[in-house]
């Protein structure tokens, strides 16, 4: 019972979370940063709810690994291969931009490296779940991915608002905007956000861009193990034992089931589709609510502020880099 109380609890805050993101204001927000700032508030009130923590770290870990796998259904990798190879290659520079810039500035602002380089990793892939995939895999803290997760998707809506307003004054067409759009936001929903003024095709170049950095999460991934693993070596500490990351295999077969299966070969209805995203952003938001009760208000003004300093300095530069380049 403590088991299931901890997971239909961290799903009461993720409805919570819900509702509060239809409030005028947050609904910019959104609902995954709106059910984070509800558990760490929880959390520094009531404190941690000891009797069910088996079931929230089962969110916190199983159900965020099945969120990472139904995201793959989002990605079509028909489209990124196709259309976007152009877009790869910049894509590949902005992942690349954003983490070692972030990482160091991290060091100019003396700041924590490892939400640092969760912060770089979201700014340039594809946030919070980019953040949810690398985590693991450098060993992270739970109170830090969350930390992470909480800033990406704050600022993300910030700069996401602010393209929103620049978009008419700017003198981009509306093809130039989308690829600005999605080549420098932070998730795919900001994306969105931030494409919809240029209209369908604006939008459409937005995804595309976006999708391309969410494609190329899956080599970054085998890149950071590996550099973990070399690490270690170089190092009198024993070998780090790394887990096999099995659920980016999970997230490859679903992009490619997504592609070229489910409404080729087998027909698959919107209706359905919808279900499995909205199914997935449920999952992702119970899954932060866990990672969220684990953050201390203490601990966040002390370690948050110096990443988020290097993480926005990186984010200005990234959108003024791309504007100039598109």
């Amino acid at each position: 019972m403590a088991w299931l109380g901890g997971v239909a609890f961290t799903f009461l805050i993720a409805a919570l979370g819900a509702l509060l993101a239809m409030v005028p204001g947050f609904d910019r927000v959104g609902q995954l940063a709106c059910a984070i700032i509800i558990a760490i508030f929880y959390r520094q009130i009531f404190g941690y709810p000891e009797a069910i923590r088996s079931g929230i770290a089962f969110s916190a870990k199983r159900l965020l690994r099945a969120a990472i796998i139904l995201y793959g259904l989002k990605l079509n990798i028909d489209i990124v291969l196709s259309d976007g190879l152009g877009l790869l290659v910049r894509d590949a520079g902005v992942i690349i931009f954003a983490i070692a810039a972030t990482v160091w500035l991290a060091k100019v602002f003396k700041a924590d490296k490892q939400i640092s380089l969760l912060l770089g990793v979201g700014t340039g892939v594809c946030g919070a779940a980019a953040i949810a995939a690398v985590a693991p895999i450098i060993k992270a803290k739970e109170e830090d991915t969350a930390i992470g997760v909480g800033i990406i998707a704050l600022m993300g809506t910030i700069f996401a608002i602010i393209y929103t307003i620049l978009r008419p004054v700017l003198p981009l067409d509306a093809i130039q905007y989308g690829v600005w759009s999605g080549t420098s936001l932070h998730e795919v929903a900001h994306v969105a956000l931030a494409g919809a003024p240029a209209g369908e095709d604006g939008l459409a170049m937005a995804l595309l861009a976006k999708l391309g950095r969410v494609f190329l999460l899956v080599p970054l991934c085998f890149i950071l193990i590996y550099i973990m693993k070399r690490k270690s070596k170089n190092t009198e500490e024993p070998e780090a034992k790394i887990e096999f990351p099995w659920f980016l295999v999970g997230f490859i077969v679903l992009s490619i089931l997504g592609s070229y299966v489910f409404g080729h070969s087998i027909p698959v209805s919107d209706g359905l589709m919808e279900g499995v995203f909205t199914l997935t952003t449920w999952l992702l938001t119970a899954a932060m609510v866990g990672l969220g009760l684990n953050v201390s208000l203490k601990d966040l003004r002390t370690k948050a502020v110096r990443p988020l300093a290097a993480m926005t300095v990186t984010s200005v530069a990234l959108s003024i880099i791309v504007y100039f380049i598109v």
